[in-house]
């Protein structure tokens, strides 16, 4: 099995996104991540879907999303030809001891302080699946309170956009 990340460019109407993933479901395939949000063009939002599927299911299932009448587009979006990234918000234990450790971390990761406590701060990451994880192996020493994680979002390279055809016409 392979990783696959879609990128799908849909209307925004009320019960898409149960119609998409039950697609999926009715499979059998397990989504890893999802993520949905508004795009640059009014009334369109994208869908981004990664699953661990073999290629010919895959490609069964994204015929049937191409039938779904507020599916517009379909993008399988290849890591090396694409921007993909997660986001992340951590809440760690940094007491006074712990403290500068936990910030040394932080800052070796590129993340930010979103929030403090006496005896906790809330991080913020944004990366790659593997500066993620490592992230997360490196500040699990210090005790993870909290987690909390976005789907993966992603962008195809260079000049191009999915909503290209849509906008002009």
């Amino acid at each position: 099995m392979t990783t696959h990340v879609l990128s799908l460019l849909v209307e925004d109407k009320p019960g898409l996104l149960t119609r998409v993933a039950g697609l999926f479901a009715r499979r059998g395939f397990n989504i890893e991540s999802l993520a949905v949000g508004v795009t640059e063009v009014p009334g369109l939002s994208r869908i981004t879907v990664v699953v661990d599927v073999d290629e010919l299911p895959l490609e069964q299932v994204t015929k049937q999303l191409n039938k779904l009448i507020n599916v517009i587009k379909i993008v399988e979006l290849d890591p090396s030809s694409s921007v993909q990234r997660e986001h992340m918000l951590v809440k760690v234990r940094a007491d006074n001891a712990s403290r500068s450790n936990v910030l040394e971390v932080v800052n070796l990761f590129r993340g930010s302080v979103v929030d403090y406590a006496p005896d906790a701060l809330v991080i913020e990451i944004t990366g790659d699946k593997g500066k993620v994880d490592a992230f997360l192996k490196a500040i699990e020493p210090f005790g993870i309170r909290e987690l909390a994680q976005s789907g993966l979002v992603a962008l195809g390279r260079g000049s191009k956009s999915i909503t290209e055809r849509v906008m002009r016409g």
